[in-house]
């Protein structure tokens, strides 16, 4: 089937097999941020976003994604970079296997909610799993993050 997805900002015309899923189309395509975890939409390590909303790529078919625009972390360097130095300073980034979708879930998070408290926090980030951080240097860096602009007005 033939499809037509702006990722990161590029329209890509291809020719999609029904059955392909998103997160192997993006790969293919050099997107390599996009990583297989669970393979159950249990992790949060394929968290991409389809018209601004985070999605798992591992669960979602290429084909529904025509005329859609998808963003990848390639497509917010800016950001993840910036969003990165708070998790490095909190030592949260450890093996950094599960960072790319975690940071596209802060990122989805910081445009949605305002002000969140840590049970909409740790509710908004429920579905994205790590093995080595224990949590708790990751809210660090996301509270301290989401905070940055407070004290420098």
């Amino acid at each position: 089937m033939l499809v037509k997805i702006k990722v990161n900002g590029k329209l890509i015309q291809d020719d999609v097999q029904p059955q392909t899923l998103l997160l192997d189309w993006l790969r293919d395509h050099g997107c390599y941020s996009v990583k297989r975890g669970c393979d159950t939409a249990n992790c949060g390590l394929c968290t991409v976003w389809k018209d601004g909303t985070p999605i798992l790529s591992c669960s979602t078919l290429a084909v529904r994604c025509d005329g859609h625009e998808i963003t990848t972390l390639e497509g917010l360097q800016k950001e993840a970079s910036e969003f990165g130095m708070f998790m490095a300073k909190q030592g949260a980034e450890q093996c950094g296997f599960c960072s790319p979708g975690f940071i596209m879930n802060v990122l989805a998070m910081e445009k949605e909610l305002v002000n969140p408290s840590d049970d909409e926090i740790r509710a908004y980030l429920a579905g994205n799993l790590c093995r080595c951080s224990g949590y708790m240097s990751q809210m660090r860096a996301i509270k301290a993050y989401l905070s940055r602009g407070e004290n420098h007005e």
